[in-house]
């Protein structure tokens, strides 16, 4: 199975995720709404959408040449990593069973996709324009920093240190997911997780429009809890990495929040 089709198989499957959570969670009337402030709701957010795009284009363009760069400024802490928490990760695949690694391997791919794309569909139907900004600003900082990390530290994963401790389920149960995850991930770069900064940051601002979309907070936060244990199970990241994009997660949120504050007294 090649690139394309792998591709193709994704998106079929997170057009099915949005379907049902558009339809559960926003409903006939926010949907109503979202069409008749179409225009009104691009013209308020463009500069945010605007820049969480520039910041993915840099980001892709940076990827190219990043890693060499990092091997050029960077510094390796991956033995400083395994010398604080050692096996910790090879004890959390002590639990591994077919069914949580069938799971856990939905949660990191379909499950990671869908809760970065989600809030963009449901917020840009809200009355208020806040949350689709802090979404955008929250996310743009999470690659910002997540980038300038991935230059200056370089982090080989779990699986590819102690291979004889931790195995790569995913990879080994699921081979064609590594065409994908090739696409926009090095080995060398698993510090911070940003797998974990994103899904923290994505629930926290769910957890903040909770009474706008109550069922959006309870899918939101056990998802995201989901996705950064898989990191864990899969051999994909240290817990090291999963603490430092948490912190990155909730240091993004308070900053959206407070740009677009700030933005909305202008």
């Amino acid at each position: 199975m090649g690139l394309a089709e792998i591709t193709g198989f994704v998106l079929v499957g997170e057009m099915l995720m949005l379907g049902v959570a558009t339809t559960v969670v926003v409903g006939r009337t926010g949907l109503m709404r979202a069409r008749e402030q179409f225009r009104d709701r691009l013209f308020e957010v463009y500069p945010h959408i605007g820049l969480l795009l520039g910041v993915l284009v840099v980001n892709k363009v940076a990827r190219e040449f990043g890693p060499e760069l990092s091997w050029v400024i960077g510094w390796n802490i991956t033995s400083r990593i395994y010398a604080i928490e050692g096996n910790f990760v090879g004890t959390v695949q002590s639990v591994a069973r077919p069914e949580l690694t069938t799971y856990f391997s939905f949660m990191y791919i379909y499950g990671y996709v869908f809760i970065l794309v989600f809030p963009f569909v449901a917020y840009f139907a809200l009355v208020d324009s806040k949350p689709l900004k802090k979404a955008a600003v929250a996310f743009a900082v999470n690659y910002g920093l997540g980038l300038v990390c991935y230059i200056l530290f370089i982090s080989y994963g779990p699986r590819n240190l102690i291979p004889d401790v931790v195995h790569p389920l995913l990879y080994s149960t699921y081979p064609e997911s590594q065409i994908l995850t090739g696409q926009v991930n090095a080995n060398t770069n698993v510090f911070p997780s940003l797998h974990t900064s994103l899904s923290v940051s994505s629930a926290l601002l769910a957890y903040q429009i909770r009474d706008s979309y109550p069922r959006w907070t309870v899918i939101a936060i056990p998802m995201a809890a989901s996705i950064i244990v898989a990191t864990m199970y899969l051999g994909i990241h240290w817990a090291t990495d999963v603490c430092a994009g948490s912190v990155l997660g909730v240091g993004s949120v308070l900053i959206a929040n407070r740009y677009v504050s700030d933005d909305s007294r202008e």
